[in-house]
């Protein structure tokens, strides 16, 4: 077996683990201090808008020798509008300027021509209305609406109200920081952007359904204990759900990377940026939040619970005594909970089987001791 196999393992096991939940306010505040960054410099230097989305022309240049800041001069002189050059891989440019209608486009196309010395018919221009942006924008928030009610009812009606309310914040977390990140780089906001938002919110659901579902099945009848508390549990869960996380993650991630920064950076094919950037921020955001952020706010919302409550406080005064060395009375079915001595090695929460005795009852027809 694998090192990782073997952490994995042990993690599932509860042999070793982190202290998730207990270590919550930390990545709280961590989580808060990321989304305010993200929030001011969405309000500071604000959305890079594509031409889809503002209406325009973009022009799309045979190879040329001419340089992008070159290009752009000549760009922006020509339309007397801010133009986007981008380089693409077959040595052409991409010249995108905004506010440029059908009149305006062929005069343009002709001083651009003359200006990067190529042939004006080889020069592709396509034309954008800003009311087709306008109506992807609707359809977008449409859809990203819909999709968070529906989330958020099905994981009431799946596991419970508590935990809808934790992936809802965990998603709002994961749109927000990503799209500030957007804003801070700069980079061009297109409708592959709102495709890329819109993926990874699948994404980020993931991690946090399997760790749900662990934590909804490791917490039957917990109240029939008096060994562990609900933080207690969910802080297993993580851990055993850590490594397979992880690795979902990583692959995920791997073929996101090299759209990002082999495809758009060094193949300089800028028009993969907009979505691979969604996708790798968003990816990488929505396995932190599920890990940091969403079973931590429901282990805290199941705490406020009269039951719950009154679970910890058995608990906590049962390991008191234990650390006294006081013997401490059986509090409900914690067999079933795999009660062992203070000084055993924690088990996973769950039922235990154990195997029946091979020479019980062998030649004896009753089966009882003699």
């Amino acid at each position: 077996m694998s090192k990782l196999g073997d952490l994995g393992a042990r993690l599932h096991r509860g042999e070793v683990g982190y202290d998730f939940v207990g270590n919550r306010k930390i990545w709280y505040g961590v989580s808060i201090l990321i989304t305010i960054v993200a929030i001011v410099g969405l309000g500071v230097r604000g959305m890079n808008m594509g031409i889809e989305f503002q209406g325009g022309a973009v022009f799309t240049t045979p190879k040329t020798s001419v340089s992008v800041a070159q290009a752009e001069t000549y760009a922006e002189d020509a339309a007397g509008h801010d133009a986007v050059v981008q380089e693409l891989g077959t040595g052409g440019l991409r010249i995108q300027i905004s506010g440029v209608d059908t009149d305006k486009s062929d005069q343009v196309k002709e001083e651009l021509a003359k200006d990067l010395k190529v042939d004006s018919e080889k020069i592709n221009a396509d034309l954008v209305g800003p009311s087709w942006g306008d109506q992807i924008a609707s359809k977008a928030w449409q859809g990203l609406g819909i999709f968070l009610v529906l989330v958020v009812i099905y994981l009431a009606i799946a596991f419970e109200w508590r935990m809808a309310i934790a992936a809802f914040v965990a998603l709002i977390h994961d749109i927000t920081i990503t799209v500030g990140i957007y804003a801070l780089v700069g980079f061009e906001v297109t409708p592959g952007t709102v495709i890329g938002l819109l993926t990874i919110l699948g994404y980020s659901l993931y991690d946090t359904v399997v760790v749900f579902d662990s934590l909804k099945e490791q917490t039957k009848d917990i109240t029939r204990q008096s060994r562990w508390t609900y933080s207690d549990i969910a802080n297993r869960s993580i851990n055993s759900t850590l490594v397979r996380s992880i690795n979902t993650t990583v692959v995920a991630l791997l073929p996101v990377a090299g759209l990002l920064f082999i495809g758009g950076g060094v193949l300089g094919a800028g028009m993969l940026n907009d979505i691979s950037l969604s996708l790798f921020v968003g990816l990488a955001a929505g396995a932190y939040s599920s890990i940091f952020i969403a079973t931590p706010l429901v282990a805290d919302l199941k705490e406020r619970e009269p039951q719950m409550k009154a679970l910890k406080k058995r608990v906590l005064a049962k390991r008191a005594q234990a650390a006294q060395g006081e013997p401490a009375e059986a509090q409900g079915d914690d067999e079933a909970y795999g009660d062992e001595p203070e000084d055993a090695t924690p088990a996973v929460v769950g039922p235990r089987h154990q195997p029946a005795s091979r020479n019980r009852g062998r030649g004896r027809p009753s089966g009882k001791r003699r």
